[in-house]
């Protein structure tokens, strides 16, 4: 639980400051946002859990 919450506060971070820049436009980070939460709430989510915490795992092997 920790682990997911430190990546999406890391995210969260990264789209604000993405958006602040210029980079990304508050619509389609809005969307990309609410895409999220509509893939978590599929059957998906457990596979995409998972290979998020792969690659984790692997990061944190260096």
């Amino acid at each position: 639980m920790a682990l997911s919450i430190s990546a999406a506060v890391l995210l969260g971070i990264i789209v604000f400051a993405l958006v602040k820049g210029g980079s990304v436009r508050f619509a389609s980070a809005l969307a990309c946002t609410l895409f999220g939460f509509t893939l978590a709430a599929t059957g998906l989510a457990p596979a995409i859990t998972s290979s998020l915490a792969a690659v984790a795992g692997l990061i944190s092997s260096f």
